[in-house]
């Protein structure tokens, strides 16, 4: 687990100087395309390249069952998440359809399930056993089982890397995964569930109540109430595929791959990167405003502007997808407009 020790790359400030000149010579009043400028200042630093590009994308989709589903936290049974890996494969999935469109790279992750699955023609099988454990009452990982679904995040980014992705976006699939996550974002961030903990996959508001009710008992039990080490707190409460993309956020913030956050779980992921290795933090853009309870609080803590607020709430890495298409047209006009001296059109005075 050394490769974790390693420092992210650091941004080029020349190319980002040279894009924000570039920008100021564009035919309109300064600053006046907002946070299309802003976002392709910051992807030019990060690709080193004053010109940016949105070309090759890299999805990864983790999936993996969770041991705290038995305390009856989810309003789907667990059978879903090994059906919603079988309808990733198939196609059928909003995030399948989306990078179908966006003729992105996607890649499909087995970390464990339940249910048994047969051999699925892509998907990728990297299992650590049937799902988490039941973080009420035991950690949800072993120490192995950690340190392996952070190895598996590390190689879908430097899979990324290999086939030149210009962007890396980490999806998620789960059931009760919403209950890991704000379980995660409550040891880290020492707010109560009741802030962090909401619908999830549609729960009443009694469910929510008795999901919140089973997330403060667990961080009891685990004396999470004033832990500052992450990689414990992830052990502890965390999920496999959490754990991926962490892994793969931390790699490809060290191999240069600027990471698009997708909704409520992802950012938890991120944020669980972030407090490993703070100098990832340059590498995140974060895609969209999930709806989910919670996500609005590791927003602030992650200290990021969301591209999108769609009330979206779905994971799968589909809301960041969707913002794929606003950084391809920020890097269109960044490109393509016509500067003053070219277009003979005179500048502010």
């Amino acid at each position: 687990m050394n490769w974790l020790e390693q420092t992210a790359q650091q941004p080029c400030q020349t190319s980002r100087q040279q894009a924000e000149g570039r920008q100021q010579q564009l035919t309109k009043p300064p600053g006046s395309l907002g946070q299309l400028e802003a976002i392709t200042i910051q992807l030019a630093g990060l690709q080193q390249n004053s010109i940016p590009k949105i070309d090759t994308i890299a999805i990864s989709i983790f999936a993996g069952d969770h041991g705290i589903a038995a305390e009856n936290v989810s309003a789907f049974p667990q059978a879903v998440t090994g059906e919603m890996i079988r309808n990733f494969a198939g196609g059928g999935a909003a995030i399948a359809v989306l990078a179908k469109q966006l003729n992105a790279q996607l890649r499909v992750c087995n970390l464990g399930t339940v249910s048994q699955l047969e051999t699925i023609n892509g998907v990728e099988s990297e299992l650590l056993g049937p799902g988490t454990a039941n973080f009420s009452q035991q950690a949800a990982m072993t120490e192995e089982q950690l340190k392996k679904a952070l190895t598996v995040g590390k190689q879908h980014a430097d899979g990324a890397k290999t086939k030149a992705a210009d962007i890396f976006i980490g999806g998620e699939m789960g059931i009760a995964n919403t209950t890991s996550a704000a379980a995660l974002a409550c040891a880290l961030l020492q707010q109560p569930a009741s802030v962090l903990s909401g619908a999830g996959t549609g729960l009443n508001a009694e469910s929510q109540l008795h999901k919140q009710k089973v997330i403060t008992q667990a961080l009891i039990a685990h004396s999470l109430n004033n832990s500052t080490q992450p990689l414990n707190c992830l052990r502890l409460v965390g999920g496999f595929e959490i754990a991926a993309l962490v892994g793969a956020y931390i790699r490809c913030a060290q191999i240069g791959i600027p990471l698009l956050i997708d909704g409520f779980i992802t950012s938890v992921a991120a944020l669980t990167a972030l407090r490993i290795r703070p100098d990832i933090h340059p590498w995140l853009i974060l895609g969209h405003h999930s709806s989910e309870a919670g996500h609005s609080t590791v927003i602030k803590a992650l200290g990021l502007q969301p591209l999108l607020d769609l009330q979206m709430r779905l994971g799968e890495g589909s809301g960041a997808a969707c913002a794929i298409p606003l950084l391809q047209l920020a890097c269109a006009l960044h490109q393509q407009m016509a500067t003053f001296e070219s277009a003979k059109v005179s500048g502010k005075k």
